[in-house]
C-alpha cells in the first residue's frame, strides 16, 4: 500500500502550482517595485540588499525543483518572467541614473523584447515550445545579475570599481550571443513545423 501512496504524492506535487520555488519566484517579483523605488530615492544600501536577495531567490528555486521534484508548468514561464522583470527594472533605472552605460541597458532589454516577441508569437499561432533556458542563457543572467550588484557594491567597496567594465562587457557579450541562440531556436521550430 506503500508503494503505490509515492507515485501519487508525486504527482499531486507537480500538480500544485503554488510550491516553494514558485512561492520564492513570485517572492522576486514582489521585490523588484521595492527594488525600484529603493534605487530612484537613492537608497543603494537598501537597493543592494533587496536586489540580493531577489538574486538568491532566483538560484534557490531553482535548486528547490530539482531537488524535491517541483518543477511545474508555471514555474517555467513565472521563473523567466521573473528574471526578465527584475532584471529590466535594474538595468532601466540604473541607467537613467547614469550608474550604468546606457548601451547595455539597450542590449539587455533588446534581447528580453525579442525573447517575449517569440514566445508571443509561439502563442498566437499556437506552436509548441518548451520554455527551458539553455545553459548560454543561465550564464547570461548570472553575468547581468553580477553587474548590477558590482555596481550597488561599488560604493561601499572602490576597489569593485575596476571589475565593473569588464563585467559590463562580458553581460553585453553573453547577452548577444544568448539572443542569436534563441532566434536560431525559433527559427528552427518554425522550419521544423512548416
Amino acid at each position: 500500500m506503500e508503494s503505490d501512496a509515492r507515485p501519487i504524492a508525486t504527482i499531486v506535487n507537480r500538480s500544485i502550482p503554488i510550491n516553494i520555488p514558485n512561492t520564492l519566484t513570485l517572492l522576486r517579483i514582489l521585490l523588484t517595485p521595492l527594488f525600484a523605488i529603493f534605487l530612484i530615492k537613492h537608497m543603494l544600501d537598501f537597493a543592494l540588499l533587496v536586489f540580493a536577495i531577489a538574486a538568491l531567490s532566483d538560484g534557490l528555486d531553482g535548486i528547490v525543483a530539482r531537488l524535491f521534484r517541483q518543477k511545474t508548468t508555471l514555474g517555467s514561464y513565472l521563473d523567466p518572467a521573473a528574471d526578465k522583470l527584475l532584471l529590466t527594472t535594474a538595468f532601466v533605472t540604473l541607467a537613467i541614473q547614469e550608474l550604468i552605460p546606457s548601451w547595455l541597458a539597450v542590449i539587455v532589454i533588446t534581447r528580453d523584447v525579442l525573447i517575449l516577441f517569440g514566445v508571443a508569437l509561439f502563442t498566437i499561432t499556437s506552436r509548441d515550445f518548451e520554455p527551458k533556458p539553455s545553459i548560454l542563457s543561465k550564464i547570461t543572467t548570472v553575468a547581468q545579475l553580477a553587474s548590477v550588484i558590482l555596481v550597488l557594491s561599488g560604493y561601499h567597496v572602490p576597489s569593485i570599481v575596476r571589475l565593473q567594465s569588464p563585467a559590463f562587457w562580458f553581460a553585453a557579450g553573453m547577452t548577444m550571443v544568448s539572443g542569436f541562440q534563441y532566434i536560431y531556436r525559433g527559427l528552427n521550430i518554425l522550419q521544423e513545423e512548416s
